[in-house]
């Protein structure tokens, strides 16, 4: 007789991104930045193979928030060290954190602006770790 368990149906690739979700998704890649790496990350796993402009720039996003929270953790442990050794050292670790901060939410508005402007983004100080 037949079998009365159902074959399991293998799952559907995701369908292409249009040309103005791609922008979309690419420009909110960098908008993401705003809220550290989490955004960039989910863009560019979920839907590096959608598109090629969010592939492309996910990847720019996702490089430059792993470079800068690497620098953001040096000066977190600089500051931690300077704390307990040499107080106004750690006042100036603070200050470049939050100098650090301000780039990052420049550079992230940037990126996110041009790319929805239909243009890319480099950022201009970031390790390539994604290729």
């Amino acid at each position: 007789m037949t079998d009365p368990t159902p074959q399991p149906v293998a799952p559907q690739p995701a369908a292409p991104l249009t040309a103005a979700e791609d922008k979309q998704w690419a420009s909110f890649a960098h908008f993401g930045g705003i809220l550290w790496i989490l955004p960039s990350l989910i863009i560019f796993l979920v839907f590096k193979d959608r598109g090629n402009l969010t592939r492309q720039e996910s990847k720019e996003a996702l490089n430059w928030q792993i470079t800068w929270i690497g620098a953001w953790i040096i000066l977190e442990i600089l500051w931690i060290i300077t704390a307990a050794v040499f107080f106004p050292l750690a006042l100036l670790i603070g200050f470049l954190q939050f100098a650090l901060y301000v780039v990052n939410l420049v550079f992230s508005i940037l990126g996110g602006v041009k790319v929805n402007g239909g243009g890319s983004y480099r950022y201009p100080v970031a390790v390539r770790l994604i290729k």
